[in-house]
């Protein structure tokens, strides 16, 4: 689709990149016009290797790719080895507790924190030189009940909780989970129905689900004065601006609308 729709919500991005607000001060990212927008197409100036080897006189054959089985990572890592499937879920299960759990709420409302990410520790100082340290996972969770980021380190040779940090107002990236909520918050508001006109102008089809988008998120932060008073507490809320984009077709610009998880409510930016 080369051209621009104008509507409630926005328009169409197809040709040039757009600059998306990251915060109620204006902080710019650029958006890609077209980029995935066609997979299937091209300007036909392109080159295989075999074409480019036939046109230098070379004339050898491209041999086929051969595909090899990835290797069995095993049930745990060593050293600064990325984590394990196996340690993944097992640092999961060590850091919620059922307490926790049962106290805790996701971005959907159920029960038990929202899951943001596992990632590796870091060493502590005097194990950074010792091939026997243990190996420990950062576990974070956001609870939407209290609006609570939660960090749990986990020992994996010894199956405990080293530490746990909690802390309101800081609002790490959303994970998948969170953005596919955001979206269907916004599919379902009324102020959701440019985004739902521009997509059917994209693709000929309605569009009714999250999965029909590839999304892309920015964390909003408010600023006083610089926005309805319904987004002031975006900071202490979970609160998101989406960047939907049609698969295999263009961005769509949402950068007018904020959804605020933690509310479960769509609001439109002033101006």
């Amino acid at each position: 689709m080369r051209t621009t729709v104008r509507r409630h919500l926005g328009k169409v991005v197809a040709g040039t990149a757009i600059a998306v607000a990251a915060t109620a001060v204006m902080v710019g990212i650029t958006l890609p016009g077209t980029a995935g927008a066609d997979d299937t197409g091209g300007s036909g100036t392109g080159q295989t290797t075999g074409q480019a080897a036939a046109a230098d006189g070379q004339g050898a054959a491209v041999q086929p790719g051969v595909v090899e089985q990835a290797p069995d990572e095993g049930e745990k890592g060593v050293g600064s080895d990325p984590l394990t499937d196996d340690e993944t879920k097992r640092a999961e299960t060590i850091a919620l507790s059922r307490q926790q759990f049962n106290a805790g709420k996701n971005v959907e409302g159920d029960r038990g924190p929202q899951r943001l990410g596992v990632d590796l520790a870091a060493p502590d100082a005097d194990e950074v030189d010792d091939p026997d340290a243990p190996r420990r996972a950062d576990v974070s969770f956001y609870d939407y009940k209290s609006d609570t980021l939660i960090t749990k380190t986990v020992n994996l040779d010894t199956g405990k909780v080293e530490n746990t940090g909690t802390q309101r107002g800081v609002q790490p990236p959303l994970s998948i989970e969170e953005q596919t909520e955001a979206a269907r918050l916004l599919i379902a508001d009324p102020l959701g129905a440019g985004l739902k006109a521009d997509y059917k102008d994209a693709v000929g089809k309605e569009l009714t689900s999250p999965d029909q988008l590839m999304l892309a998120s920015l964390i909003y932060h408010s600023v006083p004065g610089a926005q309805p008073a319904a987004l002031d507490k975006c900071g202490e809320h979970r609160c998101v601006r989406l960047l939907p984009k049609v698969k295999n077709g263009p961005w769509i610009d949402a950068r007018s609308l904020v959804i605020d998880l933690s509310a479960g409510k769509v609001v439109k930016l002033n101006g």
